[in-house]
């Protein structure tokens, strides 16, 4: 490997370059992250963005003692290849090989595994509050938050708190009009405005200039220049919002003029008390096509070929729809149906797949930015006018909403419908945004619906059903390739699961997703051991269809609860209540989910093999139930009380634009 970047063992041979050959560096940087891209998807324009700012901060500040914070953490690939880890960054957001977020594990220049918006500045605040008290004043204490972070209200917590602390923490506000979508709202509109700053430092500049040459009344003319400059500032930049909480505002400033960066970083460590400096950066810099749509360049596609110039030449592109796109088009249809309906996403309208809702219904389509918590309370105040919404979110940052779930939705009784996007394991993003507590923090709430589709043809319907409800309902659904079992399912009815088939010798009761999997396993048993397995759709943990489940628990050796979510008071754990509420023996149920750990990154169909949670692995769970305990060989068929859904027998993925072989 030549080049400058792999004698780049740690920040402190920054130093021994020249101003030319920091240039070369950024660039085989960016070159660097190319190189990734052709190999698996990870984030793209917003690392090519912080190349020049990263270098500034580890060429300024020694954060061997100092304190770093990158918030949100996907833009912390530069920091990675300067502290040591180039070399191995071509295993970035593989099974075992670097995070694409910051990682402590990985290195001391880690501090936070930081995955969610906006908790820097309280992390930072009280890092340097700790510092400060066992001894460490000479520690800095820097933390670098872009524009699309700025909206969550923690944000704010924090900066009012460091104002009164008036601690020595430098705020990097990184300013690129983006967050994975282009930022909306109030803020950012004043930021926008901070582009004219130009103007206002030119003439703060020649104003200073002006009065220094007049005599007598010079100093009188600054203290005078001090108002008018306050009144600038707070007419072009948008900086006296952050002075009025106590900041010390600076900027804005070229995010890719290194010599610039450093200068003004050199002299504000020498500042005292909270500062802000506002730094333009541009979403994609070096790479023409990630400038020019930072939107597709978030998280691309690998590339198949690049050009000369770091000209994306073509995709490495997958034509199998996601459940993201079953439920977009889900919503899509029923706002046509319905004009109560209203979608609301969280800063993730791209994530979600809902241009299409946000270009047709402009009106009854809204971002609120990175901020959840205000999302959900926003719904809840649609549905108590009459309308009908659907929060669009994560399941990972649903949980940033905990107190508006239980206070303004649930407490209330309103009929706000959450569609939890990568619930599960979301793969190579890894521990900060798997979504595996979705099941436990939702059911815990009275009067809320809580339900996931089996598959494809779930999807509407269940949809449809949920916008029905009185009452609070959710959904979760998988960040995967999108699956159908070929059946006639059953219609989707309150607290009733879908029994797809009745066998003797054990069953699988499935939550969500996994519906599939345990049909195809069953299929499989069949086949190579003669084993008549029961498969059950559950499609609600809350209200948990009891009477099915507990009779499967009464007539079958043995059933396998499984979920794609933490077995910690999951949908087995749900089973169990239920069972132990009817005086039923639970010895015979096995329950198969996530354990009680974070699950590292890595490629999903890993994970999930690793966590015997494929069709292997179902398999091998079911023959060592199997062997335990054996069916008795006679009676068989079905409870008459519970209809066979009509069925085909066969578990596909959905297709594009093509007919089923």
């Amino acid at each position: 490997m030549g080049g400058l970047l792999y004698r780049i063992e740690s920040p402190a041979d920054l130093h021994h370059l020249s101003d030319k050959e920091l240039d070369q560096l950024a660039q085989e940087m960016r070159d660097e992250m190319i190189r990734v891209l052709r190999l698996r998807p990870a984030h793209f324009a917003s690392n090519l963005g912080v190349v020049e700012l990263c270098l500034a901060l580890h060429l300024t500040f020694d954060f061997r003692k100092d304190r770093l914070i990158w918030d949100t953490g996907h833009q912390v690939y530069p920091h990675k290849l300067l502290t040591g880890r180039a070399r191995q960054f071509h295993t970035i957001r593989t099974r075992g090989g670097l995070m694409g977020y910051p990682n402590p594990h990985e290195s001391d220049y880690d501090l936070f595994m930081t995955g969610h918006a906006g908790c820097s500045i309280s992390c930072g605040l009280g890092l340097k509050t700790g510092d400060d008290l066992q001894g460490h004043p000479e520690r800095h204490t820097v933390v670098v938050i872009g524009d699309g972070a700025l909206p969550s209200g923690i944000v704010y917590e924090a900066m009012n708190n460091a104002g009164g602390l008036n601690k020595n923490v430098l705020i990097i506000l990184n300013d690129n009009k983006m967050s994975i979508c282009p930022r909306v709202g109030g803020l950012a509109q004043a930021l926008d405005r901070a582009r004219l700053a130009p103007l206002y430092q030119d003439a703060k500049e020649w104003m200073h200039s002006f009065l220094s040459h007049l005599p007598i009344v010079g100093n009188l003319a600054h203290q005078a220049f001090d108002q008018v400059r306050d009144a600038l500032k707070a007419l072009l930049t948008g900086g006296m919002l952050f002075e009025e909480l106590g900041l010390r505002y600076f900027g804005p400033v070229d995010g890719h003029d290194l010599p610039s960066l450093r200068r003004w970083l050199s002299d504000l460590k020498t500042q005292k008390g909270p500062i802000l400096l506002h730094v333009f950066t541009e979403k994609g810099h070096g790479v023409p096509q990630a400038s020019q749509d930072p939107v597709t360049f978030h998280t691309p596609p690998p590339f198949a070929e690049v050009g000369p110039d770091r000209t994306i030449v073509s995709f490495r592109k997958s034509s199998s729809p996601a459940y993201t796109d079953a439920v977009s088009q889900a919503i899509y249809q029923l706002m046509r149906e319905d004009r109560r309906v209203v979608a609301i996403t969280a800063a993730m309208c791209q994530g979600n797949k809902l241009e299409r809702v946000r270009a047709d219904f402009p009106d009854r389509f809204f971002d609120t930015g990175i901020c959840e918590a205000h999302a959900v309370a926003f719904a809840a105040g649609l549905a108590k006018s009459g309308m009908r919404p659907i929060a669009a979110i994560y399941s990972t940052f649903l949980q940033r909403a905990f107190d508006q779930l239980f206070q303004e939705v649930s407490l209330q009784n309103l009929p706000v419908v959450f569609c939890l996007d990568r619930a599960g394991l979301t793969g190579p993003d890894g521990p900060t945004h798997h979504g595996v507590f979705d099941i436990v923090y939702l059911r815990l709430f009275p009067h809320f619906i809580v339900m996931a589709p089996g598959d494809a043809l779930d999807i509407l319907p269940m949809l449809r059903f949920a916008l029905a409800q009185a009452a609070p309902t959710a959904l979760r659904y998988p960040k995967a390739a999108l699956e159908r079992v070929e059946r006639t399912p059953s219609a989707i009815e309150l607290g009733r699961a879908e029994v797809y088939r009745w066998g003797r010798d054990g069953g699988f009761v499935a939550y969500g997703h996994v519906f599939p999997w345990c049909v195809r396993a069953a299929e499989l048993l069949r086949q190579e051991a003669g084993l008549d397995l029961t498969v059950i759709n559950a499609r609600f943990v809350k209200p948990l269809d009891s009477d099915t489940i507990l009779q499967a628990v009464h007539q079958l050796p043995w059933i396998i609860t499984v979920e794609e979510g933490t077995l910690e008071g999951g949908f087995g754990s749900a089973v169990l209540e239920a069972a132990n509420r009817a005086g039923v023996d639970t010895r015979r149920i096995c329950r198969l989910g996530l354990p009680d750990r974070y699950i590292e990154h890595g490629e999903r169909e890993e994970l999930l093999r690793d966590l015997r949670l494929d069709v292997e692995g179902l398999c091998h769970t079911v023959r060592e139930l199997a062997a335990r305990w054996p069916a008795p060989r006679a009676g068989a068929g079905h409870p008459p009380n519970l209809p066979l859904a009509g069925r085909r027998a066969a578990v596909e993925p959905v297709q594009h634009h093509r007919p089923r072989a």
